[in-house]
């Protein structure tokens, strides 16, 4: 299975990635962009320092000078790009995936990723071939060390109110990245902090950096009932998701929170675009309409969430699995911007995160179910025909299917011979019957 994927390049270390691989991608990736300058960030895996050697030695073979950032998180890296105006950055990280895993995040200017349709495909050609260009002289490496300071106080800018109530927090790193920064920005905010597993080891000793697994959560919410905490935050492994526990240790969805966070940028000033991808509950885009807002759906994946943003020129955008993105800060992940907007919420509403979530439960949905399929568009089509009545039928990203009182989305995998299925209907009952239905046209 090929390490070049749809948004990033990733692989099992040393098999399918190593320094000698990295070298080749450095080479390519400057040889593709025709960069000046590449930002180059790692995170904590064991793995990180030795691709570090093999892509910076590519990058500079190539002839392009090298901005070495160090141990960051992924947004740092994205930061750097867009706030200096460098023509490039790679993050070596594996993000939420297992120790035994690492790879690339790519990004030109202004921190616009590559994706296979814009570059991903093209760096694999040129590593396979192997053959570059010689430049005119080689490039220089720069040592730049100050970036957590102004990442910091640009998250910090973000806040509009004086005083944050004073909240008890819990906050799980996972070992990963997250730590790095939160640490240091918690001591700028008026709260109690607990921190859990803050300790960067990249062998990932208590749990796997994946706060999408519900196994993954059980110490943040044991930790909050024993604290009586107000919430808690779970970071991945490179920290550019996170997600929110409520009170009662009860993980809240993502699509609820971009309504809360949508409700609260649309009443700082209305008429704004809000994006939300199509696994979300349409209690978004009732949310945002309701508030004065353009709500606009967007298939999944950041490199189509962040291009969306930019072509429709919206505010503010969420993922299911983590992901928010603010134009304000370059478009890409901000989740202290989140953090800090949260906590403003909390304090302006005077009501706990559950109490702020519960008139956002209106409707019932499965989650996210997958099924392994040998023939994905051929069950599309089957499905296709079978809701021919629909109310509307979409294909933005596999199919989706909307009636009055129930929808499904259904989407192929990029990398796995799976469907995922996505369905929300106005009752309980209405969900399951549905589901079952669905699922038995999928899995027959």
């Amino acid at each position: 299975m090929s390490i070049f994927k749809a948004y990033d390049i990733r692989g099992t270390y040393p098999e399918q990635l190593n320094k000698e691989i990295a070298y080749k991608i450095g080479r390519a990736f400057v040889s593709f962009l025709g960069c000046k300058n590449v930002v180059i960030g790692k995170d904590m895996r064991t793995s990180s320092d030795e691709l570090e050697e093999g892509l910076i030695q590519g990058a500079l073979v190539q002839g392009a000078d090298v901005i070495s950032i160090g141990l960051c998180t992924t947004p740092m890296m994205y930061f750097t790009v867009a706030k200096f105006n460098y023509d490039s950055g790679i993050m070596i990280t594996a993000s939420h995936n297992p120790a035994e895993y690492n790879g690339l995040k790519l990004v030109r200017e202004a921190s616009i990723p590559l994706s296979e349709d814009t570059g991903i495909k093209e760096i694999e050609v040129l590593v396979k071939k192997n053959k570059f260009p010689l430049p005119a002289s080689k490039g220089k490496i720069i040592q730049k060390s100050d970036i957590l300071d102004d990442y910091i106080l640009n998250a910090l800018s973000f806040s509009t109110i004086k005083k944050l109530k004073k909240f008890k927090i819990i906050v799980d790193y996972g070992n990963g990245m997250g730590a790095l920064v939160a640490k240091k920005f918690f001591t700028h905010l008026n709260c109690k902090v607990i921190h859990l597993y803050e300790e960067l080891d990249g062998r990932f000793p208590n749990h796997e950096s994946n706060p999408l697994k519900e196994e993954n959560l059980r110490d943040i919410k044991k930790e909050i009932k024993k604290q009586k905490a107000d919430l808690g935050i779970a970071f991945d492994g490179d920290a550019d998701r996170l997600f929110f526990i409520d009170e009662n240790s009860n993980v809240v969805s993502c699509d609820k929170i971009n309504a809360l966070v949508a409700e609260s940028l649309l009443k700082e000033k209305p008429n704004q675009k809000i994006l939300y991808d199509l696994r979300s509950s349409k209690i978004v885009p009732e949310t945002v309409e309701k508030n004065k807002g353009w709500p606009i759906v967007c298939r999944v994946g950041h490199s189509f969430i962040k291009a969306k943003m930019r072509e429709e020129n919206a505010k503010f955008a969420a993922e299911l699995s983590g992901h928010f993105y603010l134009q304000d800060n370059y478009y890409f992940e901000s989740p202290f911007f989140m953090i800090i907007k949260m906590l403003e919420i909390l304090t302006e509403k005077k009501k706990k995160l559950s109490e702020l979530i519960k008139p956002l439960n209106k409707y019932y949905g499965t989650g996210e179910i997958n099924s392994e399929v040998k023939d994905k568009d051929a069950k599309l089509k089957e499905l296709t025909e079978k809701y021919r009545d629909a109310k509307k039928i979409f294909f933005l990203d596999g199919i989706s299917i909307e009636y009055d009182n129930w929808w499904f989305n259904v989407r192929p995998s990029n990398t796995e011979p799976l469907l995922r299925l996505n369905l929300e209907a106005d009752t309980e009952k209405l969900m399951e019957q549905k589901r079952d239905e669905v699922l038995n046209i999928i899995r027959s």
